[in-house]
């Protein structure tokens, strides 16, 4: 069995989910950087089909994944200067992502001390 294949059989679809959250955790930052930017058009991915596609090995890395489920943002209420930043909207999906984020660490150390204490046989 090759290594790759191990590691995706103990930790799941976990590392690339953190990888995706935490590249869209710097897009939506940097849509809060520019919610004051005019004609700044706000960005999001659609999480789900970046997953799936990175967890296709045919279709690449998660950042390839990533750069093609990239969609811009529709707002709710534009601003007069073309700038499309809410920033309640964005403040949300930070946080939810972080949440995420957090919830895939917390798995991950958790699968890692399982196998650290299987290994040193405790």
């Amino acid at each position: 069995m090759a290594i790759p294949d191990l590691i995706d059989r103990q930790f799941g679809i976990h590392g690339q989910a953190m990888q995706l959250r935490s590249q869209r955790m710097a897009l939506i930052a940097s849509n809060i950087a520019n919610a004051a930017t005019p004609g700044y058009k706000a960005r999001d991915v659609d999480f789900a089909a970046a997953l799936k596609a990175s967890s296709n090995r045919a279709s690449g890395s998660p950042s390839t994944s990533f750069a093609t489920a990239l969609r811009y943002r529709v707002p709710v209420q534009a601003s007069l200067d073309g700038n499309t930043v809410e920033l309640a909207t964005e403040q949300t999906a930070f946080a939810e992502n972080a949440l995420h984020y957090r919830a895939s660490l917390s798995f991950l150390t958790s699968r890692i001390q399982t196998l650290t204490t299987a290994l040193k046989g405790e």
